[in-house]
């Protein structure tokens, strides 16, 4: 450990909110990181959610290596051959009709390119997004943001509305329990159907709300938002930033809900670690965009050395067949977790999907009031043991882990992250 470097990360770096560990972090190996004092720390946030084959997985590193020998970086006007052979690659892993592609760094930025694709092709600006959901932290998708953060920052840009979100566990309309019946969608629809100023221009979704505490909407909720968008002469968007590629144990939660939005976002899960993202669409709406004068420039749009990793994802992925193992991971990790459930009242509800899954504390099985300082609590005790873990905050405090560990994990890492939470739960538990 150096002490005068820790001390310089105060003195140096702007503090960004969520967890911040007191310890810097030099090495980050699969499933293992190792932090400055050597110790070893499961990571089961995959990094922020975007390592999924491990980090630093040998074909990313060799990608990395083989784009020094070529190109980094180009002019905006230049599109490089890794960047065409990625955007027909993915026209294949996508569902039909979404084919064109652009190639962006971050997950905010696809969005962001999403809300001007469909606010160009139908005049329009009004957005709707669901309770909880997570699109950015810059201005068009924070303004779609409502899991948190939203304060401090003045207006957003006009023409938001939050429906919403289809959590059966807590119900946000206090109308459902264990099983929602979509009243929260026709609710939602309604108020913004009063509240719209008549000029809709889109419906963004994660398939999985994640960061409002990993929501699972129920079966047909999806086809009903999509038909409330033809309605209304809106664009759907699917936010697949943590659901594509390989976690829910498909290619795409699209191809899984059998529902094709008119615009894909993808972003962390398509790097690897890297930060590659895109916005997908249909040959149509691409083309009626195009003629209206669309413009999305950045410093690194279309950039080889991305394109050359997210080829390297996508090969990875097939080639070690992570998608069918992320489903029998997550069986198995569910399962530990379910165990745990029944030694531990303060498991009120385990949920998910593939390797996607969220555990909810709560102080009563019953009355379900969210056990926020258990979270804290076990989540800080975990990291001492060796685990780290990601607690959702909604909208201050959390109480519901988001675990989603790499597709390449094992068994026996599943095995000791589920011994250091029995024991993390235990030992916090007595504290309060």
């Amino acid at each position: 450990m150096d002490p005068e470097l820790r001390a310089a990360a105060k003195d140096a770096l702007i503090r960004y909110g969520g967890d911040a560990f007191p310890n810097l972090f030099r090495t980050a190996k699969g499933t293992i990181v190792t932090d400055d004092e050597g110790r070893e720390i499961l990571d089961f946030t995959s990094g922020q959610m975007c390592a999924t084959l491990g980090h630093n997985h040998p074909a990313i590193t060799t990608a990395i290596k083989n784009s020094c020998d070529t190109a980094l970086h180009m002019f905006s006007g230049m599109i490089p051959e890794s960047v065409v052979k990625l955007g027909r690659l993915l026209a294949d892993w996508l569902p039909p009709p979404l084919q064109k592609s652009l190639f962006l760094n971050t997950g905010s930025e696809s969005n962001e390119a999403a809300l001007r694709l469909a606010k160009i092709t139908t005049g329009g600006y009004e957005v709707i997004a669901l309770g909880g959901s997570w699109h950015g932290t810059t201005g068009g998708s924070a303004a779609a943001t409502f899991a948190s953060d939203r304060r401090g920052y003045g207006p957003k840009i006009p023409g938001n509305h939050v429906i919403p979100e289809p959590n059966a566990y807590r119900c946000p309309i206090e109308h459902c329990r264990d099983t929602c019946d979509m009243s929260c969608l026709r609710v939602g629809l309604k108020m913004f159907d009063m509240a719209t100023d008549g000029e809709p221009a889109a419906i963004i979704a994660e398939p999985v709300v994640s960061a409002g505490g990993i929501i699972v909407p129920p079966e047909g909720y999806f086809d009903q938002l999509k038909s409330a968008a033809q309605d209304r002469g809106m664009k759907l968007i699917f936010d697949e930033a943590q659901t594509a590629f390989g976690r829910l144990g498909t290619a795409t939660a699209a191809a899984k809900l059998g529902v094709v939005p008119d615009i894909m976002t993808l972003s962390k899960t398509l790097g690897g670690g890297l930060p590659l993202s895109a916005t997908v669409t249909s040959a149509e709406i691409e083309e009626e965009a195009h003629h209206a004068g669309f413009t999305f420039y950045t410093s690194h749009v279309s950039d080889p050395l991305l394109a050359n990793v997210g080829l390297a994802v996508l090969d990875t992925i097939a080639r070690e067949e992570l998608m069918p193992r992320a489903i029998l991971m997550g069986e198995y990790l569910t399962k530990g977790l379910r165990d745990l459930q029944q030694r531990h009242e303060a498991i009120g509800d385990i949920r998910g999907d593939g390797l996607l899954i969220g555990v909810e504390l709560v102080k009563d099985r019953h009355a379900r009031e969210p056990f926020h300082d258990l979270g804290a609590l076990t989540t800080e005790r975990c990291f001492e043991l060796g685990l780290s873990m990601n607690i959702r905050r909604r909208p201050e405090r959390g109480s519901v882990w988001r675990i989603a560990p790499p597709l390449t994990v094992s068994t026996e890492e599943i095995d000791r992250a589920v011994t250091i939470l029995d024991q993390a739960l235990t030992e916090s538990l007595d504290k309060i």
